[in-house]
């Protein structure tokens, strides 16, 4: 019994091992090396600029130190002095400890929303080179459409000029044939727009980027380490810090007042004295409002409301995670029908070539039914960049 329970406990570590490999392999193939300078530059400084925001809030409770400079020109003397105050809290029935813990944890709650919208940047950007990479297909596929359009035609011509067909089965086919080149032009032009559209996100041109080879990641792991879910459960925080700041504002509180005056110029006022004078002391202060109750319960019932909501996010989360999940296992679905498509064509190309062998048909059958299956072999390849679309949704949403 102990040899299983040590082959048990050994079997656990490895599966969250492999888990953890599988969530490694897909954050580590696609990074954000394919933004272009100006997206990094401006993340970089959103992301200065929040760690500056944070600084400044962790620095709200200290009060500002007022100095005064008055010149008073009165029709007996001329006088000149400065004036130094201050009024600081120092104590605030918790409320500067609130106030620093509300700081820290809107700055980690910014560094996540950072995060997050340079994964969504890098989606972006990765999604338009697969759908380039797509189209490059959808071209190659049209390209051999149109030659077996072409043939068709060939073989229409050839059989009115011989009195076999009808002249009207040649316009369908030359109007089919026209069609396929048609739409041949189209798919360049919707590939032209993809690439203008990539320009925006990166400096590198398409060609110059690689595509990821994105794995799957376990629903564990993908709710785990989901970038969205960790920035509703720092709001969370946020509001936990924010709720107690906003009760310590309506308790008492004890302040340090102090303030330096000093004459620059008294013009011989016997009345006035050219050295400085100090007051310093202590006042506490009770804030007596109506609305305190309000205010208290209206930020717990956010705060509560952000907990809901973050159970919700989950359950949002995850109903995507197998939204993906089913998008791929039908992708594969597709991809097994279309090799079996494959080895169909393979039989009937074996059957034609040896009907070729003997006169019963022409190089033309060949080459129609090869270009078909050729189509097919690109339809998987289509399919294949379906299901990396399907993972770059999930790995979009879940934290390096």
């Amino acid at each position: 019994m102990k040899v299983l329970k040590d082959w048990r406990k050994q079997l656990k570590k490895l599966n969250k091992f492999l888990l953890s490999s599988l969530l490694l392999v897909v954050s580590a193939d696609a990074n954000d090396d394919v933004l272009s300078q100006v997206k990094k530059d401006i993340l970089n400084y959103s992301y200065e600029k929040s760690m500056q925001d944070s600084e400044k809030l962790k620095k709200d409770w200290i009060n500002p130190i007022y100095y005064k400079y008055i010149y008073n020109n009165g029709e007996t003397y001329t006088t000149k002095k400065s004036f130094i105050s201050i009024s600081q809290p120092i104590f605030k029935s918790g409320g500067i400890y609130y106030a620093i813990k509300y700081a820290n944890s809107m700055k980690k709650y910014s560094k996540i929303s950072i995060e997050r919208q340079k994964k969504e940047l890098i989606k972006q950007t990765v999604n338009l080179l697969f759908q380039i990479k797509k189209i490059d297909i959808t071209i190659a596929k049209q390209k051999l459409a149109v030659k077996n359009t072409l043939i068709d035609v060939d073989r229409k011509k050839e059989q009115v000029l011989n009195g076999i067909l009808d002249t009207s089965f040649l316009d369908n086919s030359i109007i089919e044939s026209n069609i396929k080149q048609n739409g041949l032009i189209d798919l360049q032009y919707q590939k032209d727009t993809l690439v203008n559209q990539l320009m925006t996100l990166s400096d590198k041109k398409y060609t110059e980027l690689e595509l990821p080879e994105l794995k799957l990641v376990d629903s564990y792991n993908y709710i785990n380490s989901n970038i969205y879910i960790k920035e509703a459960s720092q709001d969370i925080d946020n509001s936990y810090w924010m709720k107690n700041m906003i009760k310590s504002n309506y308790l008492p509180a004890i302040n340090f007042t102090g303030d330096y005056t000093k004459y620059h110029d008294t013009d011989n006022n016997p009345a006035l004295r050219t050295t400085g004078t100090t007051n310093a002391g202590f006042n506490i202060t009770i804030p007596l409002d109506i609305r305190f109750s309000n205010s208290i319960e209206s930020s717990k019932i956010e705060y509560l409301q952000k907990k809901v909501a973050l159970a919700d996010k989950k359950r949002e989360e995850l109903s995507k995670y197998n939204n993906a999940i089913a998008k791929i296992e039908s992708i594969k679905k597709k991809i097994l029908i279309a090799n079996d498509d494959i080895k169909l064509y393979d039989s009937l190309l074996t059957q034609i070539q040896e009907q070729l062998n003997v006169g019963m048909k022409t190089k033309l059958d060949v080459e129609t039914m090869e270009n078909s299956k050729r189509i097919k072999e690109l339809d998987i390849k289509n399919l294949q960049i379906e299901k990396q679309i399907e993972l770059l949704e999930i790995y979009s949403r879940i934290e390096n």
